[in-house]
């Protein structure tokens, strides 16, 4: 989304990447000058919203951590939600978006239907961003970039997989929604985002996508990273039926203890 951007002083030096979901809120603030976050702030939903509540709740929490006075050089949102599908680049084509999502997802007259390129590895994201976040964001603070936490998600993780030939599975933990990416050989082999509420939802979901791929749980390398610790109980749920089974630190400039501790949006941060 584009607008006359307004004169920015010298001093314009932060960068702002948001994400919002039905289920919670985040952002953090870059210091592009001393390379560091110089703000963090997450909320979590005790259950889901719908969109228009979403926006109030936005603008709430916004108020609250006094960002709308703010000048950015650089402003990004994360939408993140189930409405969307993976297509390899040589099907695409920009005037059939509705019939990628139709079979799998509820679409309504008036839905915007948007798409993310991933030119690197020959795939589009397709997928229904919440318009009337973007129509405040663009308000605020004029030009911005919006993307689909789907599309930070695989292509961050395609970048740093490197060219190991054996299948690896990574399962981000946040807000109650669990991203299940396999990868082997820079080559994506699955991605799918599942909204979950308790333990037994979470492994129903990773066992039959790992029946479904037919991945041995005994030899599959499974990492898990986001809301989740060694030795909690998701951790040990998991390692009971997979046990190559780590943490993953996702690499980044940015990424310190403080940050570990802190547990950093993995979205927020890898779409600056």
């Amino acid at each position: 989304m584009t607008k006359k951007k307004k004169n920015s002083p010298l001093e314009n030096y932060k960068k702002l990447s948001i994400q919002v979901s039905l289920n919670g809120l985040s952002f953090c603030i870059v210091d592009t000058i001393a390379n560091n976050l110089s703000q963090f702030e997450r909320l979590t939903f005790e259950s889901e919203v719908s969109p228009y509540e979403l926006k109030k709740r936005l603008v709430m929490f916004f108020n609250q951590h006094e960002l709308t006075n703010q000048i950015f050089s650089e402003v990004v949102v994360v939408h993140k939600n189930t409405l969307f599908s993976f297509v390899p680049t040589p099907l695409f084509n920009k005037d059939e978006l509705a019939n990628y999502l139709k079979f799998n997802v509820k679409i309504l007259a008036n839905d915007h239907i948007d798409f993310d390129e991933i030119p690197n590895y020959d795939l589009v994201n397709v997928y229904i961003p919440f318009v009337n976040i973007n129509n405040y964001i663009f308000e605020l603070f004029g030009e911005f970039v919006f993307k689909h936490n789907a599309t930070v998600m695989v292509e961050t993780l395609l970048n740093a997989h490197g060219y190991n030939s054996e299948p690896i599975c990574y399962v981000y933990l946040c807000d109650n929604q669990m991203e299940i990416t396999v990868i082997s050989s820079k080559q994506l082999l699955f991605y799918n985002s599942f909204v979950y509420t308790t333990k037994e939802d979470y492994l129903y979901y990773l066992l039959f996508t790992m029946e479904q791929l037919k991945l041995d749980t005994e030899i599959i390398k499974l990492r898990l990273f986001g809301d989740i610790e060694m030795e909690d109980e998701y951790y040990n749920a998991t390692y009971e039926y997979i046990k190559h089974l780590s943490i993953f630190i996702p690499p980044h400039d940015l990424f310190s203890e403080e940050l570990a501790v802190e547990k950093v949006d993995f979205n927020i941060l890898n779409a600056l």
